[in-house]
């Protein structure tokens, strides 16, 4: 351990006193009131870019965790990477989890939640830990550290700050007076005691107890170009004074593991529990193999991709869920729960191998979710997303709501035998288009049987109940010695030009009498 700095010489290397003593922090973040076993989680992402579907991922679970639990889930900006930060990012942030159900609460007595407000905090500590003799001042310029750099890489040595290498780590208050006076602005840089031929073990609430070589690396606190603090210095004081008690996040994080304890160690403070979930994979078309959802290569990977194809939002949360904890497929299955949020998730379970997205199987999600929806439900949704993200034509499509309900109640009214060929929003009004006489396509490859468009036509009636309706195909394939289901695909296909649709006295009721016989006759 080395010397700690005055509090004059402090203020000048933060360039200003703290405003902070930690016994002041202390009182100001107090230990929260909840229930025992509640869990504190916060989902934070930095504004670098769109919302990743790993970023979800790794949100629904912080949400399930503390709402099951009786305890709070946040939301914190980590935007001290001011060189990164995309404009509108934060807003796509809170637009995502807010169109994807996942309800965060930020207790204003917490706040701020924007890391970059949060500076007195981390400046505060950052003076502690110089008065302390746990970090330095550090006036290596980036072209020394380079050179540093290389000298290892030639070595073969692990590349960073440490040890040897640490060419500031103990001089003494007048050298780093000297620089002050030169107009230099230091790094503040932790001062690290750990010995990697020394073992650390970290406690993951899914892996168990990890062991890890002891971090040497002298990390930085504090940046010099911003005085803003890293994420690791800046997760280390925000997780303790928002009284996180476990922190989501993915497995590429594994690697800072041992610094982020050690850093908890230090100071005293008890460390939350980390939970380092796997990577979201897909299958590789090329090669077959699995891999990491790319944001290069793979649309879904952003999950603006689901909004705007109209995948609903319950349907991916559904999907996400199943894969985040085992067990809950087959409990939604066997009817013991009705969705995710109700089935008791358990962190032991998170898988810890590369968990695969398959989309066909989120189908199979969308497919079920949407048939279970009521059909004013069903007619909100499609409406909604049209309105927001569909074409011109879809637009049209949901114009007339009334006939847009009758449409989508086609086969909805019998929940043994309800209908399950509606994946996205978007699909829905594809499936449906022929209703609309300006986006029906005829059929000109169907070799259509004009006697049977011509008789029954002859005899066709709208106000006719099922049953004669059908009296009526029966009687027509019976004179032109055809079977009935040869008259009901003649008709399918003049009405919709598809073979394969619902029930069809059910669409040509909808479509009306007038449309059903502008329809024939475009065929004959």
């Amino acid at each position: 351990m080395r010397n700690g700095l005055s509090k004059d010489l402090i203020a000048r290397v933060l360039g200003g006193a703290p405003k902070y003593t930690l016994d002041e922090l202390e009182a100001k973040f107090p230990a929260r009131k909840l229930p025992e076993g509640a869990f504190v989680t916060r989902f934070a992402p930095s504004p670098t870019g769109y919302m990743h579907l790993g970023g979800l991922y790794g949100a629904l679970i912080d949400c399930k965790l503390a709402s099951q639990s009786g305890g709070v889930f946040m939301l914190r900006i980590e935007d001290t990477d001011t060189k990164r930060e995309v404009k509108d990012a934060v807003d796509i942030i809170i637009e995502s989890l807010e169109k994807f159900g996942l309800k965060y609460n930020n207790v204003p007595e917490y706040g701020p939640y924007y890391q970059s407000m949060r500076k007195d905090i981390y400046h505060s500590v950052a003076a502690y830990l110089l008065e302390k003799g746990m970090a330095y001042p550090c006036f290596l310029t980036s072209e020394e550290m380079e050179e540093i750099r290389q000298k290892q890489n030639a070595a073969g040595f692990a590349t960073g700050i440490y040890g040897e290498y640490a060419r500031d780590r103990d001089i003494g208050e007048e050298e780093i007076i000297k620089h002050l006076d030169n107009g230099e602005v230091p790094t503040i840089r932790l001062y690290s005691t750990g010995n990697p031929d020394n073992r650390i073990f970290c406690k993951d609430a899914v892996r168990g107890s990890i062991s890890f070589p002891e971090n040497n690396e002298d990390t930085v606190l504090i940046k010099s170009n911003d005085r803003l603090p890293t994420y690791h210095f800046a997760h280390l004081c925000d997780d303790h004074f928002m009284r996180t008690t476990h922190v989501v996040r993915g497995e590429e994080w594994l690697s800072s593991f041992p610094l982020h304890v050690q850093m908890f160690r230090m100071m005293g403070w008890v460390p939350p529990l980390y939970i380092h979930t796997s990577t979201i994979d897909k299958i590789d078309e090329e090669s077959g193999k699995q891999r990491k959802l790319s944001k290069r290569k793979d649309p879904e990977a952003n999950v603006a991709f689901f909004l705007e194809a109209g995948w609903p939002t319950e349907a991916v949360i559904e999907y996400l869920g199943n894969i985040a904890a085992s067990g809950y497929e087959e409990a939604k299955m066997k009817g013991q729960v009705k969705s995710f949020w109700d089935y008791e998730m358990r962190p032991k379970k998170i898988p810890m191998s590369g968990s695969l997205f398959d989309m066909k199987k989120l189908e199979w999600w969308a497919k079920e979710h949407i048939a279970t929806l009521s059909v004013s439900d069903l007619v909100k949704s499609v409406v909604d997303w049209a309105k927001e993200y569909g074409s011109d034509d879809n637009k049209k499509q949901v114009s007339d709501r009334d006939y847009l309900t009758s449409v989508l109640s086609i086969e909805r009214d019998n929940p043994k035998r309800i209908r399950k060929d509606f994946i996205t929003w978007q699909q829905t009004l594809k499936e449906v288009s022929y209703f609309w006489d300006f986006l029906f396509v005829p059929n000109k490859e169907y070799e259509f049987n004009k006697d049977v468009l011509s008789e029954f036509l002859s005899s066709f009636d709208e106000k006719d109940d099922k049953d004669s309706w059908w009296q009526k195909i029966v009687y027509t394939a019976e004179k032109l010695a055809l079977k009935p289901g040869d008259v009901a695909m003649n008709l399918r296909v003049a009405m919709t030009g598809r073979t394969n649709t619902p029930d069809l006295y059910s669409l040509m009721q909808v479509l009306g009498g007038e449309r059903v016989r502008e329809r024939i006759n475009m065929v004959l």
